[in-house]
């Protein structure tokens, strides 16, 4: 038996500057980082021949081709793996929707379960490139590259992409002490509002060409942020994200709507520098910058939303638990 254990994740700035369309013309950068909520994959083998996958719902297929969730299909089919084996995924909150970067989670903890399955254990990068593989090239899912490497990799990034298509992820290299007083200042607040990222990220890749001065400012503010944080100027960063999200709702038009501006108006009246909901948007999680001394006014302000403590995360994908045979 085999357990992963793989972060999801809070994207700062710069996304949008991940995808194909763009950083292969002119390169992107993001600032990211993993934080301690988790998706698990368990895999074990079978006593028989066929393929159990168990998540919100359950499939006993006898062959590859006819499993439904198509992140396992496609990652059996990568790794060679045909048959005898169950596999379980769970997560440490609802992820559908979350905009936290579930998809690619799940993806990243299944190849790396089934590698490690096969006595093949992979390094981050052939987990995090395979697992664009099988999200962008096999399956078509609209989406950029910095999910799969911030799951892979872990702790906390400036992730760069580069116009031949390579792929460099740079620690930020805080200290235990500037990384708790980020930490201290961060929130997250769940919208009640949940969405399919493809909706808004579709039309999002449709007006890419349209919306390129935008997409240049936002990967010059993660560079900016980056700098900020490494100097220490913490509160920096939530200048910058103010900036970043009224720079990220003009690329598509479903990336907020009137209540999600209405809710994050609120906390920046109550006391947050700035945020952004995270992932596509339209929904989901709602990041917030907030000096700690403001944090009470924030959660007054809010008190509709349930808040969603976590910390920021060290840790890539790792296995927690391998018995093998």
């Amino acid at each position: 038996m085999i357990i992963t254990q793989t972060p999801l994740r809070i994207s700062f700035l710069g996304g949008g500057t991940d995808f194909r369309e763009f950083f292969l013309r002119e390169g992107g950068w993001v600032l990211s980082s993993a934080i301690d909520k988790y998706i698990y994959v368990i895999l074990k083998e079978r006593y028989d021949d066929k393929i159990r996958v168990g998540y919100t719902r359950t499939e006993l297929v006898d062959r590859v081709d006819e499993l439904q969730h198509e992140l396992v299909r496609e990652c059996l089919r990568l790794t060679g793996i045909t048959r005898r084996v169950e596999i379980a995924t769970m997560g440490d909150i609802p992820s559908q929707g979350s905009g936290l970067g579930s998809s690619s989670t799940v993806t990243v903890g299944l190849l790396n379960a089934m590698y490690h399955y096969l006595g093949t254990p992979q390094d981050q990068e052939t987990l995090a490139r395979q697992a664009c593989q099988v999200e962008i090239d096999v399956l078509g899912h609209p989406i950029g590259v910095q999910d799969q490497y911030i799951a892979a990799y872990g702790g906390q990034r400036f992730i760069r992409f580069c116009e031949d298509g390579t792929v460099h992820v740079e620690p930020l290299g805080l200290e235990p002490e500037q990384l708790r007083r980020l930490n201290q200042n961060l929130m997250l607040f769940f919208t009640g509002m949940t969405r399919r990222a493809s909706s808004v990220l579709t039309e999002q890749v449709a007006q890419m060409g349209d919306r390129l001065a935008v997409l240049r400012a936002m990967k010059g503010l993660a560079l900016q942020a980056r700098d900020a944080l490494r100097a220490g100027e913490f509160d920096e960063l939530g200048h910058l994200m103010d900036q970043g999200w009224t720079l990220k709702k003009q690329l598509a038009s479903k990336i907020s709507n009137g209540e999600i501006d209405d809710l994050y108006q609120t906390a920046r009246r109550a006391g947050a520098l700035g945020g952004k909901i995270t992932g596509a948007g339209g929904g989901g999680y709602l990041l917030l910058y907030c000096p700690r001394a403001r944090q009470d006014d924030v959660r007054a302000a809010l008190r509709c939303l349930p808040e969603l403590p976590f910390h920021l995360e060290r840790d890539g994908s790792k296995v927690i638990f391998n018995i093998r045979r």
